[in-house]
C-alpha cells in the first residue's frame, strides 16, 4: 500500500535542506531518465573523510547513532521515500553532526549519482525481503544490485548486511558469493555472537525483542 503524503512534506523539505540532496525518478520500469549528475562528495560534507553509506535508512536511527559514534567516517543515509526520509532529516538535523548527510534517492541509480569507487563501505539493514520469487530481482543483494555497488565501492570496499529474513538472508549469500564478493563475518544470530561492535536499529531490537534471530554478514570485494 502506497504510503500517503505527509502533510507540509515539501515545505518540510525545503526545511531541512541543508543535509538532504533530492536525487529522485518516479520511474517505476527502472529505467534511469535522469542524466549522470556525481555528487561532490568531499563538498557534501565538512570536510574529506571515508565514506559509508546506508541503503535504505528509514527513519535514520542507524545513521544518527553511527554518524555520532564515529566522526572520522562520512556518513551518507539513503532512502527512496520522501515520505520516510523526511523524519530522518527533522530529527538529524538539531543534532547538527557534519559527517551526517541524507540523500533522496532510488539504489538502481546510485551509479549515477555516487562517484566510482569512493565508498569504504554500504550498509543493508532490513531491507524489503521482496519473498515472491517473480520479485527477486527487486531485492537490494540481486545481481543487478550488486553491480551497481561494485561500481561505487572501493576496490577493497564491503557490504554489511542484518535481516531477519532467513530467505533473504539465503538469498543474499548466494547472490554475493557469485557476484565478485568475498563473505566474511557471518552469523546466524548476531546477538549471540562474538561481534561486539553491533549498532542496533529500531527494526533490531524490536525484533530482538520478539526473540528472533538476527542474520548479518559482511561481504568484501572480491580482488581481480
Amino acid at each position: 500500500m502506497r504510503m500517503r503524503k505527509k502533510k507540509n512534506l515539501d515545505a518540510r523539505l525545503q526545511n531541512v535542506q541543508a543535509i538532504l540532496t533530492v536525487y529522485q525518478s518516479e520511474n517505476k520500469n527502472f529505467s534511469c531518465t535522469q542524466p549522470e549528475q556525481l555528487l561532490d562528495l568531499d563538498g557534501l560534507f565538512a570536510k574529506p573523510q571515508p565514506v559509508f553509506i546506508e541503503i535504505g535508512c528509514g527513519k535514520g536511527g542507524f545513521a544518527r547513532k553511527f554518524a555520532a559514534l564515529h566522526p572520522e567516517i562520512n556518513f551518507l543515509a539513503i532512502e527512496k521515500s520522501a515520505n520516510v526520509l523526511v523524519e530522518a532529516c527533522e530529527k538529524a538535523l538539531p543534532l547538527q553532526l557534519p559527517n551526517l548527510r541524507f540523500l533522496n534517492a532510488q539504489a538502481e541509480y546510485l551509479s549515477r549519482i555516487i562517484p566510482p569507487h569512493s565508498v569504504e563501505r554500504i550498509f543493508l539493514n532490513f531491507s524489503c525481503p521482496f519473498p515472491k520469487k517473480s520479485y527477486a530481482s527487486h531485492r537490494l543483494t540481486s545481481a543487478r544490485f550488486l553491480s551497481v555497488y561494485q561500481t561505487i565501492l572501493k576496490p577493497d570496499g564491503e557490504i554489511h548486511q542484518k535481516t531477519d529474513n532467513a530467505m533473504l538472508f539465503a538469498f543474499s549469500l548466494e547472490q554475493l558469493s557469485q557476484n565478485g564478493f568475498m563473505l566474511q563475518n557471518i552469523s546466524l544470530d548476531l546477538h549471540h555472537s562474538a561481534i561486539d561492535d553491533n549498532i542496533p536499529t529500531e527494526y533490531e531490537e524490536k525484533f530482538a525483542a520478539m526473540g528472533l534471530p538476527i542474520y548479518y554478514l559482511e561481504a568484501k570485494r572480491a580482488k581481480t
